[in-house]
């Protein structure tokens, strides 16, 4: 089988099992900007240190699978409407309404893995959906899935930001795709939404102003300057997603894994506050919403009933 040949059996099963794109990027030097090790020393990973501890790997796949030619990526579609929000209601982040996309994604994911290990003698892969030291957004560049939005997403003309990354890193030599031109050109629509300016520039995200990463990954108290403007946003934010024009005509994701839970999508603020750790766990369990724990989203719901208290008293307020 030829390295072409391989290239679009590769694709082929991709598409069988249901990812909506799979590019490829030969494995070679990433991130030759520094924008990595500028980002980490600004300090706008806030606390996620991990990110400082895997930087190397981060920057070298063969640290990862020593011997790596390419990188596969594939990308998921998770769009879903929006229910209509009732008074006393949170919004909870789009890509979080229904099963965790880790778990959803990794059978696909592992047997297209094991498709791959069957095309030369002793390959080997590596798999990753958003939780190993793989940088999915640069190589998902590279692999011509998408541009590099100026909101720090990686866009499609067919998809716009609404779907998940995942990436097979492995020993077999496939065929390389062509990078995605920029497609942003003048709109800076998601710098100019953002309520707490986190998108400091184009391509540029300080996590600590960012309210996905306040409302998920902050264990400790929420800046005021960043609570007081997050509005009812109580499990992630949607906000540079939402204003941006590739995403005015969106499709609907056929994985019903994807499509919103009960309750989901708007918590009552009143429930989730009064929820006991049992009642989380059998509302939230094999969602994204348990990142945060039972109390973070108690954190965050206290939070959005003060904003929506004020806007009440204060109208003029955003």
């Amino acid at each position: 089988m030829t390295i072409r040949e391989r290239t679009q059996h590769v694709k082929k099963v991709a598409a069988e099992l249901q990812f909506d794109a799979c590019g490829i990027a030969s494995a070679g030097p990433i991130d030759s900007d520094g924008h990595l090790d500028t980002w980490l020393a600004a300090g706008f990973h806030g606390t996620m240190e991990w990110m400082a501890r895997s930087r190397d790997v981060r920057l070298d796949v063969q640290q990862k699978l020593p011997g790596t030619r390419s990188v596969v990526v594939l990308a998921r579609n998770y769009y879903a409407e929006r229910p209509e929000n009732e008074p006393g209601d949170g919004r909870v982040s789009r890509y979080a309404w229904g099963r965790d996309y880790h778990r959803a994604l990794r059978k696909p994911l592992h047997v297209l893995s094991d498709t791959i290990t069957t095309l030369v003698p002793d390959a080997q892969t590596y798999c990753s959906i958003d939780s190993g030291p793989v940088m999915e957004k640069a190589w998902a560049t590279l692999a011509g899935i998408g541009w590099l939005g100026k909101n720090t997403l990686v866009l499609r003309r067919d998809l716009g930001s609404w779907f998940f990354l995942a990436t097979i890193l492995t020993t077999v030599e496939l065929e390389a795709d062509t990078p995605a031109p920029d497609q942003c050109g003048g709109c800076t629509l998601c710098l100019d939404a953002c309520p707490t300016h986190a998108l400091v520039e184009p391509r540029v995200l300080d996590s600590n102003k960012c309210i996905s990463y306040q409302t998920i990954e902050n264990r400790g108290d929420v800046p005021e300057s960043i609570a007081g403007n997050h509005g009812d946003w109580v499990f992630g934010c949607d906000i540079c997603q939402d204003v941006c024009p590739w995403n005015r005509s969106p499709e609907e994701t056929n994985l019903t894994d994807f499509h919103p839970r009960p309750g989901h999508a708007n918590p009552d603020l009143d429930t989730l506050a009064a929820m006991d750790d049992a009642e989380f766990l059998e509302t939230f369990a094999g969602t994204p919403v348990m990142r945060a724990k039972r109390s973070g989203m108690q954190r965050n719901a206290d939070i959005v009933r003060r904003n929506l208290a004020d806007s009440a008293t204060n109208p003029a307020k955003p």
